[in-house]
């Protein structure tokens, strides 16, 4: 059972990590969402006028940290479990705020919300399992 949670952690924390690198790239290397097939009239409500925030925060938050937290799963460095749980947070806290922000939510919310929850859950699942 550890090994299957694992590896759907993995798999979760590459698939975001991975999106979230490019996206956030994206979004700093043309901070008018337009790579993106994105307007700046959708931050309207929040307070960014650019991309460019968002993108930093988005590639290093769920970019580079998701990345991170699947390699210490894979070589299942010490306490990797806690990675993946933090990582799960993180990711609902960024949505969290995007929805608020925005005053919009969409089935991405939704499904990166719920990957975000899955990771959560295995993390804690995954230490308890292992610290019996």
């Amino acid at each position: 059972m550890n090994k299957a949670i694992r590896i759907i952690s993995i798999i979760c924390l590459l698939l975001t990590g991975i999106n979230a690198l490019v996206a956030g790239a994206l979004f700093i290397i043309e901070p008018s969402g337009s790579k993106m097939g994105m307007s700046v009239a959708y931050l309207k409500p929040s307070p960014f006028h650019t991309y460019l925030i968002p993108g930093i925060i988005l590639f290093t938050i769920n970019g580079v940290l998701n990345v991170f937290a699947a390699y210490f799963a894979i070589k299942q460095k010490n306490n990797y479990q806690v990675w993946i749980a933090v990582q799960g947070i993180l990711l609902m806290g960024w949505i969290l705020i995007q929805v608020l922000l925005l005053k919009d939510l969409n089935i991405l919310h939704v499904i990166m919300f719920t990957v975000g929850f899955i990771l959560m859950v295995s993390g804690i699942l995954l230490y308890k399992l292992l610290h019996k």
